[in-house]
């Protein structure tokens, strides 16, 4: 009997005799000068669309935040538990990342939810349809859009959720104080899992537009 998936164990083995290998002078200098990435990446927690995948990130290469729906919640010290939170302050104070990216994706399972009137909660605590309601009044609005086609509802919840996170992280003092010396910059992302096209929210517009090749 294994301790693990063999599926997993497997992977490991690939791991170590693979990009272990390959990148193990790597792995020790970061395990004694410990990590310095530059940038801060909030994501979801789908399994289909991890950034150091879409990005071709090495370790130590970026600071990944997953949740569901790559949401970040306002500021809030109120003495409750608050995991993105700490997590965000931990990149920002303590890594002092350069670059925050809020990165959505095509298809994901918590707007959808967010999205669906005859979606039951989970589990008697109902913690997504909690963690959803922080969209609540962009949820109300693109729901209530009848010329809309479902698709086309849940690709602009997904969008404006990221345009939500990126005002929410503005509430963060240490957040906003550092963009506003230019020591931080905040950029928004949106990934189609089918197509594996990524588009980039333009800062000036908020519009989501395909970066140039190369």
């Amino acid at each position: 009997m294994t301790h693990l998936p063999e599926k997993l164990l497997t992977g490991y083995h690939n791991f170590m005799h693979g990009r272990f290998e390959v990148e193990s002078d790597r792995y020790r200098r970061l395990a004694q000068e410990g990590q310095a990435p530059d940038t801060l990446v909030i994501a979801c927690c789908d399994s289909r669309s991890a950034p150091e995948t879409i990005f071709d990130a090495g370790p130590g290469e970026l600071f990944v935040l997953r949740n569901v729906a790559n949401l970040v919640p306002p500021y809030e010290p109120d003495g409750e538990f608050h995991a993105t939170s700490a997590a965000l302050e931990f990149a920002v104070q303590a890594l002092k990342v350069k670059n925050i990216v809020v990165m959505g994706h095509g298809r994901c399972g918590g707007i959808k939810a967010a999205l669906d009137p005859a979606m039951k909660p989970l589990s008697p605590g109902d913690f997504i349809g909690r963690w959803m309601s922080l969209l609540a009044p962009a949820t109300e609005a693109v729901a209530g859009n009848s010329m809309m086609t479902t698709t086309e509802r849940q690709t602009a919840l997904e969008r404006i959720s990221i345009r939500y996170s990126i005002a929410n992280l503005r509430t963060f003092p240490c957040v906003k104080i550092l963009e506003d010396k230019g020591r931080l910059t905040i950029y928004g992302a949106w990934f189609d899992i089918s197509t594996g096209e990524l588009w980039v929210m333009n800062k000036e517009t908020g519009d989501f537009e395909r970066p140039e090749a190369g």
